[in-house]
């Protein structure tokens, strides 16, 4: 089943350039991190957003080609298959104006009661909206 896509504009600036002239790998997984909570901010209902944070627990990160300062890129994402437990997983890519991936990760979140500070079972309203129900 085809899940909704989010998509995230990002122009890479001079201070995400590494000594080899390129986007940083450590750069990318802040990107990761910025693109998702994006889409989070974008569609999750605002009670959610006081009520929960997610967190990190894997990232899997393919880098198939460099990305230059003052690139324009794309960052697209969209969730996996329904949660298991806390967990989700949400796939990510970066695609430059010519089309071609620069990077493609699948990276897996928790979900936290913010008031307890533990995880909890994702709850059905919360993942619908970015399942496509």
């Amino acid at each position: 089943m085809a899940r909704p896509v989010f998509e995230h504009r990002i122009i890479a600036p001079s201070e995400a350039i590494d000594e080899l002239g390129h986007v940083n790998n450590a750069v990318w997984v802040q990107w990761i991190q910025e693109v998702a909570l994006a889409h989070w901010y974008s569609i999750a209902d605002p009670q959610h957003q006081d009520d929960y944070i997610w967190v990190v627990v894997r990232h899997e990160i393919d880098y198939l080609r460099a990305a230059f300062e003052g690139e324009v890129l794309t960052g697209r994402t969209w969730v996996g298959e329904a949660p298991k437990g806390a967990r989700f997983d949400r796939h990510m890519e970066f695609v430059g104006e010519d089309g071609k991936v620069r990077v493609r990760a699948v990276t897996q979140w928790a979900i936290i009661d913010k008031a307890s500070g533990r995880p909890l079972r994702v709850p059905p309203e919360v993942i619908a909206p970015f399942m496509g129900n």
